[in-house]
């Protein structure tokens, strides 16, 4: 009965608009956009993707909800979905697309991919999560990568720093930037960044291979092994360089401190560089990126994709339109040198990013082709939800001092344990 009033009601707004010269008809082609990109810059990235469409007399019907990262966005979706009414397309991160791709609500996308070799071109890491049961639910727009390091050139070229290829090399590094007056490590106290950190910590204390092994199949050896606990301690040296003020600090607030000079360098996903790029800074001359210490060749990513659902079939053309819009080489070049990320195809040309770009997408085709390319844990990518979150509490009190390198040990096999 519900559903039936929901229909009337539609109806009659429809018969009332085709009645009034005052109000426009939508075109055939639309689509119905739900995301969270509402900052200058992902607007400015987004509208990219709107001018695409345009041109190809598909009309975009917005429908932004701010905040969260994606949290609020996922509520709207879940009452959209229940009442029969899913929008066209919807940014989703991570586990969340395979969380939809089980309720057998989302759109079967295999045509478009065939026809377009979405297969050859689209690393298997990303695939993972485009995919469910076989079948291409989503389209990647972009590719984050997370083992980073920015760092303010004046203040290596000062203290005549090399860039640290090493772990011991990076302490090293950190020691005469904190001897110099400078704080060292820019950071916010979140969890989310602090799991930033830490992910980078376990790859490069253990590698690709135990990375895997712990935080991706979560295997109660390597969670509860020497190796983590050497992970540990190592987070404990990296929190003698943090400020006192780091708790609660905004991710972008600790890149600020990089670009002023106040403080040497910072552990962040490649969305910094777009603070470091509005504030007028140049890589190479005003600022370094480099790969966290002793992890080149190897990357953790996150990535943004648009998950297509079920539309009515008079909507279907232009949503098909949109997924090859998403995955085209020009826009996919376009919107991530806005973005500030790299693209989610890995044969796009590097010629209009920059030398931190192009060090981004060289980096990735080298990951996935070694199979060195892996998902987040901090970022969703590695673990669903449960158990991210789980992770996140062990590290964060390992990180605030409220309990020792061994006993974060313990907590962190009995959390995965209990969440999984």
């Amino acid at each position: 009965m519900k559903k039936l009033v929901q229909t009337v009601a539609k109806n009659a707004v429809s018969i009332a608009a085709l009645g009034s010269l005052s109000v426009p008809v939508a075109l055939a082609d639309e689509v119905e956009v739900l995301h969270w990109w509402t900052s200058g810059g992902e607007a400015a990235a987004l509208n990219v993707l709107k001018k695409d469409l345009q041109s190809q007399d598909v009309s975009w019907k917005d429908m932004p909800v701010a905040g969260g990262g994606g949290t609020q966005a996922m509520t709207v979706l879940r009452a959209r979905v229940t009442s029969g009414d899913a929008p066209a397309a919807v940014q989703m991160l991570g586990f969340d697309i395979q969380d939809w791709g089980e309720q057998d609500v989302a759109a079967n996308l295999n045509s478009v991919a065939s026809r377009e070799n979405w297969d050859k071109v689209v690393p298997a890491a990303l695939q993972r999560f485009s995919k469910y049961d076989g079948k291409w639910i989503a389209a990647p727009v972009n590719v984050h990568s997370t083992n980073w390091v920015w760092a303010n050139k004046d203040i290596f070229d000062e203290l005549n720093l090399e860039v640290p290829r090493s772990f011991d090399e990076l302490i090293e590094t950190l020691q005469k930037i904190q001897d110099a007056g400078y704080i060292a490590l820019a950071h916010g106290g979140q969890a989310w960044q602090d799991a930033t950190i830490f992910d980078s910590v376990v790859l490069t204390t253990g590698g690709a291979y135990f990375y895997k092994k712990a935080l991706v199949e979560l295997d109660e050896e390597a969670l509860g092994s020497d190796t983590m606990l050497h992970v540990f301690k190592r987070m404990s040296q990296l929190r003698k360089y943090v400020d006192p003020n780091f708790p609660g600090r905004d991710w972008n607030l600790a890149s600020s401190m990089v670009i002023e000079g106040k403080a040497g360098m910072q552990v962040m996903g490649d969305w910094a560089k777009g603070e470091f790029l509005r504030a007028k800074k140049v890589p190479g001359k005003d600022f370094l990126c480099f790969r966290f210490p002793g992890t080149q060749g190897q990357v953790t990513f996150n990535s943004d994709q648009f998950v297509m659902f079920e539309v009515d079939e008079d909507k279907r053309d232009a949503q098909f339109k949109m997924a090859r819009a998403v995955m085209s080489p020009q826009f996919q070049s376009a919107f991530n040198v806005v973005k500030g990320s790299v693209p989610a195809r890995i044969d796009v040309s590097n010629k209009d990013f920059d030398a931190c770009g192009r060090k981004g997408m060289k980096d990735l085709r080298e990951a996935s082709a070694s199979g060195n390319l892996m998902g987040s844990l901090a970022h969703g990518h590695a673990a669903p939800a449960a158990v991210k979150n789980a992770i996140y509490d062990v590290v964060t009190k390992h990180f605030n001092r409220s309990i020792s390198s061994e006993d974060a040990v313990r907590e962190l096999v009995n959390a995965v344990a209990s969440a999984k």
